[in-house]
């Protein structure tokens, strides 16, 4: 049986995501701070929900100490792990970011997809296939004025998974993947960012005003396809669109 974990389930890409992997029938547990109602079709234990901010890692600690994850995962062979959740803020230049703010990012973009990562490969140390998905951005590796925090933390999910695919642990395929620009309530807040503080932010407003964005459900569907393939963690840092191409 296959089973999956994601983060920042309840909407965006993280809403595609669930809906397609319970689409094809793959149980979800799924992390976040709202829920999301079950697509129809879906059967009643299919999609288990549970309310955490992950951004307090304290919170998360705590609930990875206890039995949840460990008893979804029990009767999986193939697991996977999706580190969706992310955010944006702070946008602006250094000196001028919100402490609490930064704080958040760091600890929701990085801190979090750390500790998942960690308490998963423990949790399914039983399973022959397990496989990690940070969700990246080409903000990982292309450093953009305003976006020190965000380049800063999906560079950090890069470099995790390269570091984890060194350790070569049993079963176990990590890659960090940009999904290309897709049309989330994440690229509304790209294209409401200030220029003075992001001074892309024209660039962005006209992907969307020339039809450029890719819906979720697309994104999903191709992100699930490679996730699932045989490729997977060939490459442990990758942009979705290379990998379409091939």
């Amino acid at each position: 049986m296959i089973k999956a974990i994601v983060t920042g389930h309840s909407a965006g890409l993280g809403a595609a995501l669930t809906a397609e992997l319970l689409g094809r029938g793959i149980p979800v547990l799924g992390l976040s701070r709202r829920a999301l109602p079950p697509p129809e079709g879906a059967g009643v234990d299919a999609l288990q929900q549970h309310a955490l901010d992950l951004s307090n890692l304290p919170a998360l600690g705590d609930w990875l100490a206890g039995p949840v994850l460990a008893r979804f995962l029990a009767d999986a062979r193939h697991a996977l792990l999706i580190n969706n959740a992310g955010m944006l803020q702070p946008v602006g230049p250094c000196g001028g970011q919100d402490a609490a703010q930064i704080a958040a990012a760091v600890q929701l973009n990085l801190g979090a997809p750390l500790l998942l990562a960690n308490a998963f490969v423990a949790a399914s140390a039983h399973c022959p296939e397990r496989r990690i998905l940070h969700v990246s951005s080409g903000a990982a590796r292309n450093a953009y004025a305003g976006w020190g925090i965000y380049c800063a933390t999906k560079a950090g999910l890069d470099q995790h998974a390269r570091a984890t695919a060194l350790d070569r642990l049993p079963g176990l395929r990590i890659a960090s993947l940009a999904p290309g620009v897709i049309d989330t309530p994440m690229q509304a807040e790209v294209r409401a960012s200030d220029p003075a503080g992001f001074p892309l932010q024209a660039r962005f407003a006209a992907l969307k005003a020339e039809g450029q964005l890719t819906p979720p459900a697309d994104a999903a569907r191709r992100l699930v396809d490679h996730l699932l393939g045989a490729s997977f963690g060939d490459e442990p840092a990758d942009d979705l669109r290379n990998r379409a191409a091939q």
